[in-house]
């Protein structure tokens, strides 16, 4: 495993895209933000999964699109990665188009690598709460363990090194919680994991995702409607 201090030679972002014309401007914004808080040269890529709307018009150089034609946020995500100029000192993070990272996002996984962490597994924080009943934001705070700690597992706050994720065999081809069969590959595998809350990503909170088994989905349980 990682040696303590080991620093990342280039950072590569992946942000899956299906459809996302009103919002990933405001993604791609808070990560070149985020981006700017390094001084590690990095390469944004945007994959456009299936669009067939302006999504593509919204990626400018010098952020990179790829496509993908699955409607499968996993295989988004393994295409985003593998079309990558990565090396064994490249540091993979990637988020979603409906979201929105935290300035200080990079460089809290930055310092997690430092403190020896091979993979960084982060929190989100919705974005508007009164699209819904009240009692779901509260059944969400209540079963939601927003600490250092935490075993939460978002694809919209993750990072790892580009040789751990080629080593437990990258983004698996399924159709939803790509992110959770990864992170418990992870785990088997003994990777040491940083468990973190310090860079919280808001994400959106839209009753419909764009994709079955999502966050939306998971909402739509806490308010007692069947997953769309």
């Amino acid at each position: 495993m990682t040696e303590k201090g080991r620093r990342p030679d280039k950072i590569v972002v992946v942000v899956p895209a299906h459809n996302e014309q009103a919002l990933l401007p405001s993604c791609l914004d808070s990560i070149s933000a985020a981006v700017a808080e390094t001084a590690i040269p990095a390469e944004v890529i945007v994959v456009l999964d299936d669009c067939s709307d302006g999504t593509a018009a919204c990626v400018m150089p010098p952020t990179t699109a790829v496509v993908a034609t699955g409607r499968s946020v996993g295989q988004a995500r393994k295409v985003g990665f593998e079309s990558s100029r990565w090396t064994d000192e490249t540091w993979f993070a990637t988020t979603d188009a409906d979201s929105v990272v935290p300035i200080h996002w990079l460089t809290a996984q930055i310092e997690a690598v430092a403190g020896g962490a091979d993979a960084y597994v982060g929190t989100v924080v919705g974005d508007d709460w009164a699209r819904w009943p009240a009692e779901v934001a509260d059944r969400f705070s209540a079963a939601y363990q927003a600490t250092d700690g935490h075993r939460h597992v978002h694809g919209a706050n993750l990072g790892l090194w580009a040789d751990v994720y080629f080593g437990v065999g990258g983004f698996a081809l399924v159709d939803h919680d790509e992110d959770v069969d990864l992170v418990n590959r992870l785990r088997v595998a003994g990777v040491p994991i940083e468990w973190s809350a310090r860079a919280p990503v808001i994400t959106s909170t839209r009753p419909h995702g764009r994709l079955s088994g999502g966050f939306a989905d998971h909402l739509r349980g806490l308010a007692g409607e069947e997953a769309s």
